[in-house]
């Protein structure tokens, strides 16, 4: 049952301006990344609905973009369930990100002064010191807003663009395995800042790349020991 799926605390109050079927989807898609709702769960209409306040209508209609996108399976007879990605999809997903990443990382450092370093630097702090109090959601919730500053940093609005369109599903695989990144993360950003600050778009590229690689190398060994 969702109800039993659903920590105390975790249903977002629909209360920013916009279309109501804007919010209950932007809703449910955080819900589904913050793993709230669990790849495989049953998402039942009437129940989502009371969680969020509205009818089912606004829910249904979500649900059907959120079927478009990949985030849930519509199964005829059965109705909606949390999509569970593949070993490939993710595979597929974080290698694309890797690519994309070593090329923000490259410009980052040819671009970036000393007002974007320090901003990266406070966000370091924060992510280690969510890690050292094993706050899960705010390490995973940190780590988004470090990279969305580095692609900032960057300067360039396309590649920031594509990029932007993964980190949503990058932070959906990263969070199973945020607790097994750990401290390490935040060292491998550590050396990226050094890099970008000393402005050696070489070895910005190549730590990144390593980073990104690492992040997709857990996620696949997330179920051993």
């Amino acid at each position: 049952m969702l109800s039993a799926g659903l920590p105390q605390g975790t249903v977002p109050k629909l209360e920013r301006p916009g279309p109501l079927r804007e919010r209950v989807y932007e809703a449910l898609l955080e819900l589904i990344t913050t793993r709230a709702l669990r790849p495989g769960q049953h998402l039942v209409e009437s129940e989502l609905a009371g969680h969020l306040g509205v009818s089912r209508q606004p829910v249904r209609e979500a649900l059907q973009r959120l079927n478009t996108e990949g985030w849930v399976d519509l199964r005829p007879a059965q109705g909606a369930f949390v999509h569970e990605p593949t070993e490939e999809e993710a595979d597929q997903l974080l290698s694309v990100r890797t690519l994309l990443e070593a090329e923000v990382a490259r410009l980052a450092a040819a671009h970036s002064g000393r007002p974007g370093i320090e901003a990266l630097e406070e966000l370091c702090a924060r992510g280690k010191q969510a890690v050292a109090d094993d706050d899960v959601d705010l390490a995973v919730a940190t780590n988004a807003a470090f990279h969305a500053k580095v692609m900032e940093l960057a300067g360039n609005v396309v590649l920031s663009e594509l990029a932007a369109q993964v980190d949503r599903r990058v932070r959906w695989y990263y969070t199973p395995v945020a607790r097994r990144r750990g401290t390490q993360s935040w060292i491998e950003h550590r050396e990226l800042i050094a890099a970008i600050a000393s402005r050696d778009e070489g070895r910005a590229t190549e730590v990144m790349r390593a980073h990104t690689e690492h992040t997709r190398q857990t996620y696949h060994l997330r179920e051993q020991s």
